[in-house]
């Protein structure tokens, strides 16, 4: 199978892992905290990622370390935080559309701090799809009136924080294998997520029935919904564009609506009229 036809396929695995992890979040903050579950991710998908890829951390060169941490802060560690703590008071759906803001922000820091080129077909699906996005989040907040919507603040930041992230991977770690970058990410953060998850109150939670389904669903979370789709991700960048890899997140919301459906939310004709325009951007965005 070539490139082009591995990459599509990666896009659309991608994004059926992602659009459901934001479900797997809202059930996670049922008998967890956010700052647990954002830690808990890691803990668990660093876990994961250390039995099956200790060895390719012998490919991390001693100068490559420094952009390893600074990837594992910006690609994971501050978004689990903030995209957990956003779900306290917005809607999983309406921060799965949000997201989507993430390939602008990639567009905008590549060319401002990155000096990558990106075709002028590509800056026209950016903004489709960002119309796209608007549709989605007007009709949601217009079904959702009681969110309080300052929240969104943080998934903007997390989205500034995965657009660094991607351009940091292009320039700067484009030589190392997927799985090389992904461990060398959860090596450096198992330990910061440790700690953290010892200043809650998680002793006393743990033994209540609850605690340990929502524990379940972020153990899915970070093994499939972080761990692998990490890898999955990096090698998504490395073959292709950074644009490209990040219009994924402009397929995660129509993933994240139908797990919607089964949450007994309902979708708009406007909100199908978004989806469409969307494809149409994740398209374009794809042409070199």
């Amino acid at each position: 199978m070539d490139t082009k036809q591995l990459k599509w396929i990666y896009l659309f695995v991608l994004s059926l892992i992602w659009g459901s992890s934001f479900i797997l979040i809202k059930r996670g903050l049922v008998g967890l905290t956010a700052i647990q579950v954002g830690s808990f991710r890691i803990i668990f998908a660093s876990l994961f990622l250390l039995i099956v890829g200790f060895n390719s951390l012998k490919k991390i060169s001693r100068q490559q370390w420094k952009f390893i941490a600074l990837t594992s802060l910006f690609g994971t560690f501050m978004p689990a935080y903030l995209f957990a703590i956003a779900e306290t008071e917005v809607d999983s759906s309406i921060v799965a559309i949000l997201n989507s803001l993430t390939p602008l922000n990639t567009l905008v820091l590549g060319t401002i701090a990155f000096g990558i080129q990106f075709q002028k077909r590509q800056i026209l699906g950016v903004f489709i799809g960002l119309i796209g996005c608007l549709l989605l989040v007007l009709s949601g907040a217009s079904t959702h009136p009681g969110q309080n919507y300052y929240y969104v603040i943080l998934v903007v930041i997390a989205t500034i924080c995965y657009a660094l992230n991607v351009n940091l991977i292009k320039k700067y770690l484009s030589d190392l294998n997927s799985l090389s970058i992904t461990t060398g990410n959860f090596a450096v953060l198992l330990l910061p997520a440790l700690l953290i998850l010892s200043t809650t109150d998680i002793t006393q939670r743990i033994n209540l029935e609850v605690t340990q389904h929502s524990i379940l669903f972020v153990l899915i979370l970070g093994v499939l919904g972080t761990g692998i789709a990490n890898v999955i991700f990096f090698k998504l960048i490395q073959m292709s564009s950074p644009v490209f890899a990040t219009s994924v997140t402009y397929l995660i919301p129509i993933v994240a609506f139908f797990w919607g459906l089964l949450d007994n939310e309902m979708l708009t004709p406007i909100q199908f009229f978004g989806a469409f325009i969307i494809l149409i951007g994740v398209y374009l965005s794809a042409k070199k």
